[in-house]
């Protein structure tokens, strides 16, 4: 550990709302060594915008680091040639030209469908009903994993989120995500011989060539991000409008389009709150000396909370330029699926469920939780009322 100023966290607390933590962080100590968390923690937009794209000093390599022990060593925690290689390789089903002409109709035959059945139910948890149903069922689309339900794309998911998260060392937390790694692999070996037509995320890597365990741990990964992360911000969008009925007649009028909307929650609630990283080389950062060896977090719920780029950060507003968030990231890990994440959210999921479902209104109180990854994690409804 460098000689880093130490802040402690209580761990509850830091989980339920990292938000007051991280802002002191920002003001005293911008670069700091939690105990609790056995991390430095780099807080502000400036730094991190600096660090990241100097993959030298601050690797993702981690060869002992909960993903790659957990998942497998994916193009997440690769530099250099070897995360552009696999990054070139799954490309082609990530880029705008193919979400555009490939993915987008295909969201919007599934969304529209889910909304079609969901419409006379009247009321329920929409998390469930809608987000997480649509996420997974996306994710069987893009990634060519039929043989696991949405459900079970949703449980691998979470399961692997609190693998990968699991600072505390919870026997059980790793037990569940092994089981869920397990079930994933199955799938993809069931997969593997399949005829497909699609650009799916499967093809393209067997295509490319990549090895199985490369194909099998970037699966996993896109399973991992690509099921809660889309989940998370649907149903976090639904609840911020509805809690703000003003910005909520903005957007359905017109005034304000989708786009800006997803932009600015994933600022105001980045759904994934940090990336890790390890010292490769001795390195000073903000006048703080770093030591080769150092485990560090890039903190980008703080960043985009970050006071010299965002007025009032604490508040969701969808009038505010929100282009300076660094939520996808802000280096050569900024994230592949980050078009296709717009593409369904912005595009489809949003303005199809506020088309038809009509008169949403919430019915009991919504939970909010996390700090690693955070969203809500409920959304009571009732709609059609009217």
């Amino acid at each position: 550990m460098s000689s880093t100023p130490i802040v402690h966290v209580d761990l509850p607390s830091f989980w339920a709302n990292p938000y007051p933590a991280l802002r002191e962080m920002r003001k005293n100590t911008p670069i700091c060594f939690v105990p609790e968390l056995n991390r430095t923690l780099i807080t502000r937009r400036d730094d991190i915008v600096k660090a990241e794209p100097d993959i030298a000093s601050f690797s993702s390599l981690q060869l002992d680091g909960l993903m790659t022990r957990l998942m497998g060593e994916n193009l997440m925690r690769k530099d250099g040639a070897s995360h552009g290689l696999e990054r070139k390789a799954i490309f082609p089903t990530l880029s705008p030209k193919t979400v555009r002409n490939v993915w987008t109709a295909q969201f919007h035959a599934v969304a529209d469908a889910i909304l079609k059945d969901i419409k006379p139910l009247k009321n329920g948890d929409l998390f469930t009903l809608f987000a997480t149903h649509l996420s997974g069922e996306a994710l069987r689309i893009i990634t060519g994993i039929s043989g696991l339900s949405w459900q079970e794309m949703d449980q691998t998911s979470q399961a692997m989120i609190d693998g990968i998260s699991n600072y505390a060392g919870d026997p059980l937390i790793e037990t569940a995500c092994n089981i869920a790694t397990k079930k994933i692999d199955t799938a993809i070996q069931a997969a593997s011989a399949r005829e497909a037509d699609a650009p799916d995320l499967l093809k393209i890597m067997q295509a490319a060539g990549l090895p199985k365990p490369s194909i099998y741990a970037n699966i996993r990964l896109a399973i991992s991000g690509g099921q809660n992360e889309p989940r998370d911000v649907i149903a976090g969008i639904i609840w911020a409008l509805l809690t703000h009925p003003a910005q909520l007649e903005m957007v359905l009028s017109g005034q304000i389009g989708w786009q800006q909307v997803f932009e600015e929650y994933i600022r105001w609630m980045a759904p994934i709150g940090m990336s890790p990283r390890r010292v490769a080389k001795g390195t000073t950062l903000s006048g703080i000396d770093l030591k080769a060896g150092d485990d560090v977090f890039f903190m980008f719920n703080s960043a985009n909370h970050d006071e010299d780029y965002f007025q009032n950060p604490e508040q969701f507003d969808i009038t505010r330029d929100a282009s300076k968030h660094i939520a996808f990231g802000a280096g050569p890990h900024f994230c592949a699926g980050a078009w296709a994440s717009k593409a369904l959210i912005a595009d489809v999921a949003l303005p199809l469920i506020f088309e038809r479902l009509k008169d949403i209104r919430l019915t009991g109180d919504v939970k909010i939780g996390g700090w690693a990854f955070r969203g809500i994690l409920n959304l009571p409804c009732t709609w059609g009322a009217k």
